[in-house]
């Protein structure tokens, strides 16, 4: 008997009708002799309907209570899968995330685990229960309800997998796994059949939306092993651990592609030190995470310097910016849209040399020019006016050794939250 944790993302759940199917894919796991506890998101479009009635009562609703509201879609879920389970003839329990043992910080909408009290989830396991729990909620010890953010059930699973020493943890998905990008733009990406978690957090992070990044990270952290497969079929997924066999040649495992990304350039600040902590301390506080950084020469005492954020934190951090205007003068603060961010990854670069420039020209020959650059070890990311997005993909997936006549990729349809 191996204990398994299953979460199943919106659109999985997304009707009746699947979630019959969900109901049916967890009793079989536990007809093959197994320990099932499931975690499930929002129906469905529930979230972003949700948001969309807030919105319409104000354009600024408070964050609290817009916690309060969004766990309801996750509570829907667990009751509606624990009926079609009992309809099935077995024994369900459905817990929130509190009830589950969930501790966060205090933060809404985007809080950390902080503890995880699983107690109560073991007692109906050992009771023979299939165990159902909502994703993305958590309480604070002050007894706030608060959320993971968006993808934030993978989290939820990838913990409770943690928490409870899970032999597997499955995330199933409208994809059959993880591919090497993208397949609604590159038809022939393959299906990757395992990866390793760090090529995974890099490509989590750059914009794959298969996985939730700080579910790969939690996963990579605690050894949890991770499964990415299809809740539309039983075809083999793919498995990210820590090390995988590499396939001979293949030196890029993936590529990904961010859309939601905005520059913005300080121009004319005084070049003395502590300007860029000050900068970047004041985005930090106000919870904007700041992607690649450039700063240009210095004339006459003065430096210019660019930085990414998410599209969405575009405004507040341009209001951050103009708020210590008066602490550190600058000539002007300037703003682009309609970018993109590409990226390769493989653990395989560390050893080969000039894979950075092959990106450059295979880049440059689709006549785009490249505005920001950023590296690590195992990853080459530009930033590029985002006009001409399949036709840089499609080209960096054929230059590597990608393509395949089997349909496959890294960032396939969303169903994260």
């Amino acid at each position: 008997m191996a204990l398994y944790v299953m979460k199943f993302g919106g659109s999985s759940v997304g009707d009746t009708e699947r979630m019959q199917r969900v109901a049916r894919r967890v009793v079989e796991k536990q007809d093959e002799g197994h320990q099932v506890m499931v975690v499930v998101s929002a129906m469905g479009d529930t979230t972003d309907e949700l948001i969309d009635q807030a919105k319409l009562l104000n354009n600024d609703p408070p964050v609290r209570e817009m916690d309060m509201l969004m766990t309801t879609g996750e509570q829907i879920s667990i009751a509606l899968l624990s009926i079609a389970i009992h309809q099935l003839g077995r024994k369900a329990m459905s817990f929130t995330g509190w009830q589950a043992g969930f501790r966060t910080e205090p933060v809404h909408g985007k809080a950390r685990i902080t503890d995880i009290r699983p107690e109560r989830v073991q007692r109906a396991l050992e009771d023979g229960n299939i165990v159902i729990v909502a994703g993305f909620q958590g309480l604070t010890e002050e007894g706030e309800i608060t959320t993971f953010g968006r993808g934030g059930s993978d989290t939820t699973a990838v913990a409770l997998a943690a928490a409870t020493s899970a032999d597997f943890c499955e995330i199933y998905t409208d994809v059959d796994g993880i591919y090497s990008t993208d397949p609604r733009i590159v038809k022939n990406a393959r299906k990757l059949e395992e990866i390793s978690y760090d090529e995974m957090l890099e490509l989590a992070n750059l914009g794959a939306a298969v996985l939730h990044p700080r579910a790969v990270e939690y996963a990579k952290h605690h050894q949890v092993r991770l499964v990415v497969r299809s809740s539309f079929n039983h075809n083999e997924g793919t498995v990210v651990k820590e090390e995988v066999n590499m396939e001979q040649g293949v030196v890029v495992s993936g590529i990904a592609y961010d859309k939601n990304v905005a520059r913005i350039s300080i121009l004319g600040v005084s070049h003395v030190p502590g300007v860029l902590a000050k900068v970047f301390g004041s985005l930090a506080a106000a919870k904007i995470d700041v992607d690649i950084i450039v700063q240009s020469g210095v004339t006459d005492g003065k430096a210019d310097f660019s930085f990414t954020v998410a599209l969405s934190d575009r405004e507040k951090a341009l209001n951050v910016l103009d708020g210590i205007r008066g602490e550190l003068p600058f000539q002007e603060v300037t703003s682009e849209e309609n970018l993109m961010k590409v990226s390769i990854v493989g653990a395989g670069m560390v050893s080969h040399p000039g894979v950075a420039a092959q990106m450059f020209d295979v880049i440059s020959k689709e006549g785009v020019n490249i505005k920001m650059v950023s590296t690590s070890e195992i990853k080459v990311s530009c930033v590029i006016d985002g006009s001409k997005l399949n036709e840089v993909v499609k080209a960096l997936h054929t230059a590597y050794g990608l393509d395949t006549e089997s349909q496959a990729v890294v960032g396939g349809p969303q169903d994260r939250r």
